[in-house]
């Protein structure tokens, strides 16, 4: 059953119910203090440039890499002085994972989201830890989740009694080292009445696909993203660059900074076109 929408706000930003399409957005993981500062600042002029509501995210540790030897980040103390800096420079709301109920409430302290990781989606104490925290939460649906089923996730969080619940589709297992994304899920997650957020760059992902590593492929992000928007979805979450052949993670499915002026521009020209169409 569908209930009334609801919007609230993260930082300065408005999202959902009829607010305008906004965009999460950064490296896979802070791999540097230098690297993620360039990162937001050019994501930060970017936003200003085109008018995009923007939230910049970037992780301090990757919990579920393919490899022991992958990369996971700097680390949770070292990653958290790095995005508070972030803040300052770039005046924007923050975003980062969280991977253990202990994390919540520090990292809280710093960043305006918490996201729940896909594969943490259904852990309880993880997501009513972040819930309590008042901070605005986005769990991804796990991969292994049907739309419908996303009901109680949701519930778990509002238990706290805090509703700035952002939920966010990042595709299906499809087989081995595949992902589909059936663009129906979308306004079947958002009839929980909570915005419904689109992951381009990770639902292109061919996980565990490279041997060792998740591999993917970012020129279909942009396609699907395209998608995402026209079937109504409230944000698209994007990861990005500077160059991404150099990533330490997910090099293969992010997408290159100098590419996101473009897409930014389309993607908020058909959430308008789509949000009148709802209208009539």
């Amino acid at each position: 059953m569908s209930v009334k929408p609801v919007s609230f706000s993260i930082g300065d930003l408005k999202v959902g119910a009829g607010r305008p399409l906004f965009i999460i957005a950064g490296p896979c993981v802070i791999e540097s203090r230098k690297g993620c500062l360039a990162i937001a600042r050019r994501l930060a002029a970017l936003a200003r440039e085109t008018g995009t509501p923007l939230i910049l995210k970037a992780s301090y540790d990757k919990a579920n890499r393919t490899s022991l030897s992958g990369f996971r980040g700097v680390g949770m103390a070292a990653g958290l002085e790095i995005l508070r800096e972030v803040g300052e420079v770039t005046g924007l709301p923050l975003l980062t994972d969280i991977h253990a109920p202990a994390e919540a409430a520090p990292v809280a302290k710093v960043v305006d989201v918490l996201q729940i990781p896909a594969f943490l989606c259904r852990q309880t104490d993880l997501l009513v830890a972040a819930g309590e925290t008042g901070a605005a939460v986005n769990v991804k649906k796990g991969q292994f989740l049907a739309p419908w089923d996303v009901g109680p996730l949701v519930e778990k969080v509002a238990s706290t009694g805090n509703r700035r619940i952002l939920l966010t589709e990042r595709g299906s297992s499809f087989g081995y080292n595949q992902l589909v994304v059936d663009m129906r899920g979308l306004p079947l997650m958002a009839r929980t009445g909570y915005p419904v957020v689109f992951d381009a760059t990770h639902s292109v992902q061919k996980p565990g696909g490279g041997g060792g590593y998740t591999s993917g492929d970012a020129a279909m992000a942009p396609v699907l993203a395209r998608a995402a928007v026209a079937a109504g979805c409230s944000g698209v979450f994007m990861e990005t660059h500077i160059n991404p052949a150099e990533a330490l993670s997910d090099r293969d499915n992010c997408l290159p900074l100098s590419r996101l002026r473009s897409l930014w521009k389309t993607l908020a020209a058909l959430h308008a076109a789509a949000r009148a169409d709802q209208a009539r």
